[in-house]
């Protein structure tokens, strides 16, 4: 059984939206209805203790309080207490699943919302950074001391690059179609790209790519990432809006493709025995059941590969 934490409480109500937050217990019920091995299991939201490894004193009270408003939305939410309260829990689902991947070789949270997260404020959709909180909470219990993100969004992961700045030890690695800087995403990736450091490499997938293109890049690019990062844990942000029909997607990828691209990523972190916590990530498709469909994939291909 694949240990997965969701709550139906990660679903805050933000009126009409573009980010599907019905779509965490829809996930969870394809995975229950495709009778796949899971153990569902509600997570403990996050501390102030977790949260203010990485993030500011300031941005956490805001998000808390809801002062001063245009922080606590930085993200692009309408705040409440009834988003707060979610927030914590997403991220107390990526600290969950990382510490049961340190445990069973393979976990997920059935969450997103995290990568453009900053130190000090919200971008895209992310508040709190739960990528990197999670790996701070399994450093700070001693359980890891090198880590890799492996992200697979549409979008360039620019807050876990700006977190990851002064975290020599933790890698990341963004494969993106979609260009992100100061809450602005761009199908333009050719006339902007992140400098490359020692534990941060992007790579931009050109607009148009097809299914072949884009997993080829992928291929290519996760070896040597692994190689340079030497991690004790992987942390996959597994984005459904690579996706052809993703309205904001400018690639051809399809279905199958996506499904592929998992397929890749979990045989070689089982080949390699490096354990693997994987999120949600992304998915505007109108219609949500394809977004569905990609995240219930995602879980199948991790059983696939974990046996």
């Amino acid at each position: 059984m694949i240990r997965a934490y969701f709550s139906d409480a990660f679903a805050a109500d933000i009126g009409e939206h573009v980010m599907p937050m019905k779509k965490f217990g829809l996930v969870k019920d394809a995975i229950v209805a495709r009778g796949l091995p899971a153990r569902i299991l509600e997570p403990l939201p996050a501390t102030d203790e977790q949260l203010l490894r990485v993030h500011t004193e300031e941005y956490v009270r805001a998000v808390a309080t809801g002062e001063p408003r245009a922080l606590a939305e930085s993200q692009k939410f309408p705040w409440s207490k009834e988003l707060a309260a979610a927030v914590r829990l997403t991220n107390g689902a990526a600290i969950a699943a990382v510490s049961a991947a340190l445990d069973d070789g393979v976990a997920c949270a059935i969450a997103s919302g995290y990568h453009h997260a900053h130190a000090d404020h919200g971008e895209g959709f992310c508040t709190f950074n739960g990528l990197v909180v999670a790996l701070e909470d399994a450093r700070a219990a001693g359980r890891v001391k090198r880590a890799l993100v492996v992200d697979l969004d549409l979008h360039y992961g620019n807050g876990t690059a700006s977190l990851l700045a002064t975290r020599p030890d933790l890698h990341n690695l963004s494969i993106y179609g979609s260009w992100y800087k100061e809450n602005r995403a761009s199908s333009d990736v050719a006339s902007e790209h992140a400098p490359d450091t020692a534990n941060c490499r992007s790579i931009a997938v050109p607009n148009g790519s097809n299914g072949a293109a884009y997993l080829a890049i992928i291929a290519e690019a996760l070896g040597p990432a692994i190689e340079r990062a030497r991690p004790d844990v992987i942390v996959y942000q597994a984005g459904a809006d690579p996706y052809r029909e993703d309205p904001y997607s400018p690639l051809d990828v399809g279905l199958e493709d996506l499904a592929q691209r998992d397929a890749h990523v979990f045989g070689v972190a089982r080949a390699k025995g490096i354990p693997i916590a994987w999120v949600l990530a992304g998915g505007y498709t109108k219609d949500t059941s394809k977004v569905v469909a990609v995240h219930a994939n995602t879980f199948e291909e991790a059983v696939r590969a974990f046996g």
